[in-house]
This record gives C-alpha cells, structure tokens and sequence, in this order.
C-alpha cells in the first residue's frame, strides 16, 4: 500500500475516524493494529520480520537492563564489604554480561537483515571470485524478497537496544508498546529512523481531538503529495531516459544531476511530509529529516541537514562510539610513538569516518554503486578537512568577498553539484559506468547537444517540463520562507480567506498536474527499497 495510493487515503481515514471515536486509552492500541494490518497489506509473511526483531531487541533490552539493576544492587549492598579491587572486577564482569546480551541482540537483528538484504550480493561477489579463478562451480541465489523497510526499523529497533545499554533510555517494558515503536506505520516505509527517547514521549499519550494539528498534519501530507505527485513523478519519466541510456552523456549528465536533485529531493521530502503529516494528524511527533539541505555550503553541512536521522544514528551508533574505542586509542597511541602527533590525532578520525561511510553506503543497497557512492562521501570529506587551512587563508585574504550573497551562491551550487555528482553511482548500473558518464562531462561536455527537440525525445511535454519548473520554484520559495521559521504557523497567521484559498490551490495542482489516472500505479518512493 504506497502512500500515494487511493488505498492508503481510505486506510487513513478510517484509522483517524477509529482513533477519535474510541476510549483515549485505547488509541495507542488501534495504532499498533494498524500498523500490522498496514505491514500485513505490503506482504503476508512480512509482519513475521518485524515481530522477530520486535521480540529480540525487547528481551535483550531487558535483560540488559535487569543485568544493570542487579549489579548497582549488589554494590550498594556490599559497599562496605566490597575492597575497590572487588568491585571493580564485579563491575567488569557485569560489563561483560551486558556486553554479550547486547551484541546477541545485534547480531541475531544484522543477521536478518543481512539474509533477506546481501545474502544474494555476497552469493554474487563469491561466484564473480570462482570464476575469475577458473572454477566451474557456482552457487545458487536465494532470490529473496526484502521485507519493506526492513533497514528502517533494524537501526531503530537497534538504536533503542543501544540506548538501553549505554543507559540513555529505560527499557520499554510493555510489549505491545514497544512493538508499536518498532512498527509505527507513518514511518515504516521510508523512516525517519526515530529515537525511542523522542517518539516515545507523544506515541503513547491519550490525544484528544485538535483542530489546529490535524489541519497542520494535512496541510503537511498534501504538500508532500504535491511535491512526490506533481514534481517528482513528473520529471522521473526523463530521469529514467537520461540514465538508461548511453547516448546521454557530456553536458547530458550534468542536466540528469539537476533532474535527479529534483526528483530525489522532492520524492524523499514528500514522503517524510507525509509521514510527519500523518502522524500529526494522530496528535505525534515524528521529528524532522530535513532542514533545506540544497541551501548547504559545503558537504559536512549537507549532511547535518538531509536525511538527519540517518546521518545521527551512524554518527551515535558507529563513528563516535568507533573513534574512542579502547583499540582505537590503542592505534592512536603506537601511531603517535612512530609517526608522530600529526599521524596519530588524523587515525581515529580517518577510520571512523570511513568505515562509517562504507556502512552508509552498504546500508543504502547491496551493491557496489552504493558501497563506492559511500566511500566517496567519506573520502571528499575527509579531502575537505584537510583543506581547510587553506579555505581560512581565502577567507582572510578576502574577507569582503566571503560576506557576500554571490560567495554564498557559489558555495551552495558547487555543493550541490558535487552531491549530484555523487549520486551518479545511484543513478547508473554499475561502478565503471557512472565513472564513465562523470568524466563525459568533461571530456564531450558540449552545450549544443542540450537542443530542445533532444528535451522533447525525455518523454516529456513542455506543458511537462513547465510544471516541474513551476514546482521547483515553489519548493524553492517555501524552503526560503522557512528560514524565517514555520512555513505553517506563518500560513496560519495569514486571514482565513488566504490559508485556505492556498491549501485548495494545492489540493487542485495535485488533482490536475499530479502524475496519475486510470490504470496509472504511482511511482514508489526511492527509499521503499531500503
């Protein structure tokens, strides 16, 4: 059931209707059904996954948890006892105990989805081996389908499990609650990966009926169809062209980054609008994904402003619990003894980064595009790092042309290109090919090629090609009105005649110009498949 579908609206509807009706205290309870019912209608067997996770990073949590009682009980009961000795090698093996729990849970959760996610890619890559060594023998693929937004809900589910052990979070102890944590379903397809300690505090209150949050909560989901319905499905007919075919290179490639910053931009933030909409809708909070990304300078800021809740969970989860690990100083230390101060302080940061990067990328798909567009990343950041002695030299020396709009401007588009230079190894099939494309631009780089009856063989009218425009420069000037703060609350400062005047011209640009119809199945989300 896709979020753009007839199906989801009427599903939508009937739940908030039930949510309202029904005694307060069982609201969370009919979102907990839902959320089944809503993962059932994706796949049969699918709710199986997400119970199995569900129950493995519950049990563990609390055992860790129990474990963790049960040792300051000990201590504070045996204090005077206890020699500092004592206590500390109770205290160890504690930490041990609780060790090994969490990464039981860890594993048993990766396991899973390494099964349904890179069981075939690993298959892949051993038969790629066999052959190149002259071995007929070749294994069979498992061909499994990946469960719907199977990644989505393991980091969750294992950042919960994470901040019960390091004692952020107390454990969830009532278990159809926590498994509505895990299966929230406004954000099971395409997240954002939330944190138990911030979608906690409003998934499980007794809501009651608030006209402004369920008006705010629609007016969020009909922006997010607009953006997904009219833009993003729209301008995806040329994208496709663009990318699946050869003949499109040089200056090509650099129109297919602009079309997919588009079309990537407009189908992930429609749909987390959606989802915060909806959720909204039912009186919860589901934090932000993304704070005008496209408005970045520079690729560290880029990352602190798309898809946030993934850049966190990695940076919480892996690079910084990475970098001051006890091996980690380790490596610091004997890198300082033989390379010196330089080497050594450059060593954790390095690593960190890139295995954090690679594990992004991997995360994102079972592929080597995805494994390269990940280590990239962590390459041109750590390569920005590094060359930021010299960014402060410019900017001493040209303190008056630092300040000004046109500096800001060509940060941003630099930035921008080279994200969507990035992405090409997410648009073509394999590695050498989006290689290939890159230097095209280039190498045959002609801008007489970009004619427009070349546009017109895209697949799209110029009626087309107008409403993409359109739609860009209204994304464009609402994410400028939102630096000011909520584009929302600023809508609803405005007389009634204007909010509402403004909320039904959405409602008809997404009846009139959204890409669907008769026998038309709206595109899926680019994020489904994770």
């Amino acid at each position: 059931m896709l979020l753009t579908s007839y199906e989801f609206i009427i599903f939508i509807s009937i739940c908030f209707v039930l949510y309202y009706i029904l005694p307060k205290r069982f609201q969370w309870i009919l979102l907990l059904v839902a959320s089944y019912v809503f993962y059932f209608m994706a796949g049969t067997f699918y709710p199986l996954f997400l119970l199995a996770t569900s129950l493995i990073t519950y049990t563990t949590a609390i055992l860790i948890e129990k474990r963790a009682k049960k040792e300051k009980a000990y201590i504070a009961q045996h204090k005077e006892e206890l020699s500092r000795e004592e206590k500390k090698a109770y205290k160890n093996r504690s930490a041990k105990a609780k060790r090994r729990i969490m990464l039981i849970g860890l594993l048993l959760c990766l396991g899973i989805l390494a099964v349904f996610k890179y069981a075939d890619f690993t298959i892949d890559n051993i038969n790629f081996v066999l052959t190149a060594i002259g071995s007929d023998r070749e294994l069979d693929y498992l061909d499994l389908l990946l469960p719907m937004g199977i990644s989505f809900y393991t980091f969750q589910s294992l950042g919960y499990l994470l901040d019960v052990y390091w004692e952020k979070v107390q454990a969830q102890r009532n278990l159809p609650k926590y498994m509505l944590f895990v299966s929230f379903f406004p954000q099971l397809i395409q997240g954002p990966i939330s944190r138990y300690s911030d979608l906690a505090r409003t998934l499980y209150e007794q809501h009651t009926f608030n006209w402004k949050n369920v008006r705010f909560g629609l007016e969020r989901i009909l922006w997010g169809y607009f953006k997904k319905l009219v833009v993003a499905d729209t301008i995806l007919t040329a994208v496709s062209v663009i990318i699946t075919d050869e003949y499109y290179n040089g200056a090509w490639v650099l129109v297919g980054i602009v079309f997919y910053g588009i079309e990537l931009y407009a189908d992930f933030t429609g749909g987390i609008d959606i989802t915060i909409g909806v959720a909204q809708v039912f009186g919860i909070k589901v934090e932000e994904n993304f704070i005008r990304p496209y408005f970045s300078k520079n690729i560290a800021e880029y990352w602190r402003r798309w898809h946030i809740s993934m850049g966190t969970w990695f940076r919480d989860y892996i690079f910084y619990p990475m970098s001051i690990s006890k091996s980690m100083n380790s490596l610091t230390k004997t890198c300082k003894k033989k390379f010196g101060k330089g080497v050594a302080k450059r060593v954790p940061v390095y690593l960190a980064t890139m295995v954090t990067w690679f594990a992004t990328g991997i995360w994102h798909g079972a592929s080597w595009n995805f494994v390269m567009w990940g280590v990239m990343n962590g390459v041109v950041i750590l390569i920005s790092g590094e060359l930021e002695p010299l960014y402060a030299k410019f900017r001493a020396a040209f303190p008056r042309l630092v300040k000004t709009r046109f500096y800001d401007g060509f940060q941003v588009i630099r930035t921008f290109l080279l994200m969507g230079s990035l992405r090409l190894f997410d648009c073509y099939r394999d590695v050498p090919l989006s290689f290939q494309m890159f230097f095209s631009m280039f190498r045959d780089f002609d801008l007489r090629a970009l004619t427009w009856e070349e546009f017109s063989y895209l697949g799209l009218t110029w009626q087309q090609y107008l409403i993409v425009l359109v739609g860009t420069i209204i994304m464009f000037l609402v994410s400028m009105a939102g630096r000011k703060g909520s584009v929302r609350e600023q809508l609803s400062a405005k007389p009634y005649i204007v909010k509402y005047a403004v909320f039904v011209i959405l409602l008809f640009a997404v009846i009139l110009f959204g890409s669907y119809g008769v026998g038309y199945d709206a595109a899926q989300f680019i994020y489904n498949q994770f």
